[in-house]
């Protein structure tokens, strides 16, 4: 994932005079931010020209950063500063705006920060603020989580959706509306007919077809039956993957969904290879980008991903909400292939994780046949979050759970009792079973290791989107 570029103005003094005797000490403070947010190693940082101390220089400023197109901008006090000239700035340098105050006792610097926001708010711009030492890794964390909301804010702007398909099996909550969608996040979206897939499978260059599944042969454990699973119903699945990825090119996507049931899963082979490598890190011809794919033509569930893909820079979970083991106290999140092998070990290596990975002939509810991609989760904390409409308006669903470590005995336990042939993820929630099931929104969750509990929120607040932690 390529890092993210944030703006950075310094404000000063409106005075000429107190603005030259305190230029040098002023530089150095933006120094000492600039130099803290580069070694995170998420942030490109692009600086205005000069120190603000007076309109045409607050204009400048903030044309820079348009010009560089930065996905998030700061506005930097450590001194007293003329809150008209932030006010100024903000007209150009693009939003969402955090208001950085720095430690520096001996002059109002928190004066002019508090000065600066109550400006901005009474004209219907709302910063986030942080105040601190940019050393201070407590500091810096909570500027990161500004910046990592605030990005994506801005990268779902202009972003293109691959929609294959119709409503899935009459899921109200998987369908949405693409003018909405553009209304609210700049997203546009395409559709195109499952057949489509289909025609450009067929094209696929066989020996490219057959190496690939060679590949998945020597890494992981394909197991064919004769029926449901067999090398060309394998090469079939890897054909589909090659075709949703020469579509996601040529219509220039970003991310993606298959309906899949019940015409491709009836008539041709399943996608859940596809699904799997596509928001996986890598596939057999090397690494990539994850690309967002999602199974049922689940659209919020589909934008969901993409905004914690965006926070995270991570491989994102899509999975069905499917049992809860009163005894074991852990919730099942299951769906037949979505899940990228990612989740196996952890791993941006894929042998690591594909040593983990079952290729299960697929069951009764698929009679086209195919593999399933079978897997346990690694172990470690997760936050997931769903988007749904509420009579119409956006809300987010957001709760955490640690995927648990348990032995392989209960793993293969559990998945007999639900689905053997499908992957798994054994989850301990961090709230109770009885406050889940009441407000959780729908059948779909999504999930990415981690606590982006709170990039979710500033998110939700940049957006005005209504929140539910549970």
């Amino acid at each position: 994932m390529k890092k993210k570029r944030v703006g950075i103005i310094t404000f000063s003094d409106g005075r000429k005079f107190v603005h030259e005797e305190l230029l040098n000490m002023n530089k150095k403070f933006e120094e000492r931010l600039i130099k803290a947010l580069e070694a995170t190693g998420e942030v490109e940082v692009v600086k205005a020209s000069e120190i603000v101390w007076k309109p045409s220089l607050a204009k400048k400023a903030g044309k820079e950063l348009m010009k560089a197109e930065v996905e998030a901008t700061i506005f930097n006090y450590s001194i007293w500063c003329w809150p008209h000239l932030t006010v100024i700035a903000s007209l150009y340098a693009p939003g969402p705006y955090l208001l950085y105050g720095q430690i520096n006792p001996k002059y109002p610097g928190m004066v002019g920060l508090l000065a600066a926001a109550g400006a901005l708010e009474q004209i219907g711009k709302y910063p986030f603020r942080v105040y601190g030492e940019p050393e201070n890794e407590e500091v810096i964390e909570k500027v990161l989580k500004f910046v990592r909301a605030a990005s994506a804010v801005n990268r779902l702007k202009g972003e293109r959706y691959g929609q294959f398909g119709g409503r899935p099996m009459g899921m109200y909550t998987a369908a949405a509306n693409g003018d909405q969608w553009m209304k609210e996040f700049g997203i546009d979206v395409e559709q195109i007919d499952q057949y489509e897939l289909v025609l450009r499978a067929e094209k696929v260059d066989k020996n490219k077809v057959t190496k690939a599944r060679e590949w998945l042969e020597q890494y992981s454990n394909v197991l064919y039956d004769g029926k449901q699973l067999t090398p060309e119903k394998f090469e079939k699945q890897i054909a589909l993957y090659y075709a949703a990825r020469e579509l996601i090119d040529e219509y220039e996507l970003d991310f993606v969904g298959f309906k899949g049931q019940p015409e491709m899963t009836n008539n041709y082979a399943t996608l859940d290879v596809a699904e799997a490598f596509l928001n996986d890190p890598y596939d057999w011809d090397g690494p990539k980008d994850p690309i967002v794919a999602a199974t049922e033509t689940d659209m919020d569930g589909a934008l969901t991903m993409e905004i914690l893909k965006h926070i995270s820079g991570e491989p994102v979970l899509f999975a069905d909400v499917r049992h809860y083991f009163e005894n074991e106290g852990l919730l099942d999140l299951c769906n037949s292939g979505t899940h990228a092998t990612y989740f196996a070990a952890r791993s941006k290596n894929p042998k690591e994780n594909l040593k983990n990975v079952v290729f299960y002939p697929e069951t009764f509810y698929f009679p086209a046949g195919g593999a399933a991609v079978k897997h346990f989760a690694a172990p470690g904390e997760m936050t997931f979050a769903r988007l749904t409409r509420k009579n119409g308006k956006y809300h987010m669903t957001i709760f955490k759970g640690e995927v648990v470590d348990i032995s392989e005995e209960l793993k293969e336990k559990l998945s007999k009792e639900v689905q053997e042939e499908w992957p798994h993820v054994y989850v301990k929630l961090h709230t109770s079973k009885e406050r889940f099931l009441e407000l959780y929104p729908c059948n779909h969750t999504h999930g990415v290791y981690g606590d982006y509990m709170d990039e979710l929120i500033k998110f939700c607040t940049m957006k005005n989107i209504d929140y539910t932690v549970l």
